[in-house]
């Protein structure tokens, strides 16, 4: 089979039977266009023609380019090239899967930033009014005080919540996300957030509304057309710059502070798993180590015999494991 066919029949399987995200899709329709354009240079016009040695090629041509992938951008990409060739063994296009070998390259665990409750609260009152304000306010100033509330107190991708219609919000109390794989899960909604909502729909969002075509989306740009996941990045990114966050503050930086705020506050892991959407509990567990480090310095600073001591000769000694 020519590859760019069966490329194109690989995403037509991961998007129609398999249900992947459109932003999944995109990201290996990028990856096999790389793909493919270096086994058009090499001269390969049948995938029966892709043996180890082409693979093992293709990886280290791109390991090796300038600028330098990340591990996580060369991981992802060898993803990609292993799902095309495994679908394609699957169909019986192929007998042999090129790359069953293939191991990605290990990545260094890197433990989510989260930003400490002060900060959060810092970056919210710089999104946009509080909702108790009676003063007359920017429909715009209302709506991002609204989604920055919501994303913090649902941890839910960006991408996640503006994606909800008004529909998804149920009395109020709590909403129906749809996560990865079209997964649907409900999510409970605190008081602050309810509040900051209320405020939107009922003084914002019908002014925002009437600017545009209409539009069942719960949160919509100025002009009233659904808003998008960069407009969203940049009313998080604009109210981190008010806030004075030295920090670097994206979408996912509330998910991350979501989720260890819950494990600081005594939660469940399985219950945070739940709540992020996570498929498998191991992704969750990476949370545990920021509390885990929070609860250090507590101990630390709170256990009398943690911190050093004086002995009766006036030396200091340093504290347990530490060493004299």
């Amino acid at each position: 089979m020519r590859p760019d066919r069966a490329v194109d029949d690989y995403l037509r399987h991961v998007a129609l039977e398999r249900g992947l995200s459109a932003h999944t899709v995109a990201a290996y329709r990028r990856d096999l266009a790389t793909y493919l354009a270096w086994l058009d240079k090499q001269g390969i016009s049948d995938t029966s023609d892709i043996g180890v040695e082409t693979v093992t090629a293709f990886v280290a041509a791109h390991a090796s380019s300038q600028p330098q992938p990340a591990p996580s951008s060369l991981a992802r990409l060898q993803s990609s090239v292993r799902g095309l060739h495994r679908h394609l063994t699957r169909e019986g296009v192929e007998a042999e899967d090129p790359t069953r070998r293939m191991r990605p390259p290990r990545q260094p665990r890197r433990l989510p930033k989260a930003l400490t409750i002060t900060q959060v609260e810092d970056l919210l009152d710089a999104a946009g009014p509080a909702p108790a304000e009676v003063s007359p306010t920017d429909p715009v100033a209302l709506r991002d005080r609204a989604l920055l509330e919501l994303l913090y107190a649902t941890g839910a991708r960006v991408s996640e919540i503006v994606q909800l219609d008004v529909d998804d919000l149920a009395d109020r109390e709590v909403v129906r996300v749809r996560g990865k794989g079209d997964k649907e899960r409900i999510m409970p909604v605190g008081s602050y957030a309810r509040a900051a909502l209320e405020a939107y729909l009922t003084r914002a969002r019908p002014e925002l509304a009437r600017r545009g075509r209409g539009s069942a989306r719960l949160f919509l740009g100025a002009r009233g057309a659904p808003l998008s996941r960069q407009s969203a990045w940049l009313v998080i990114r604009a109210a981190a710059e008010r806030a004075q966050l030295t920090a670097h503050v994206s979408p996912h930086t509330l998910r991350h502070s979501f989720a260890t705020h819950l494990l600081q506050g005594g939660a469940d892991v399985r219950v945070v798993q739940e709540l992020l959407g996570h498929a498998s509990v191991a992704t969750t567990q990476i949370y545990t180590h920021v509390s885990i480090d929070a609860l250090r310095d507590v101990y630390v600073t709170a256990h009398p015999r943690a911190r050093g001591y004086n002995r009766p000769d006036g030396q200091e000694v340093e504290s347990v494991g530490g060493g004299q």
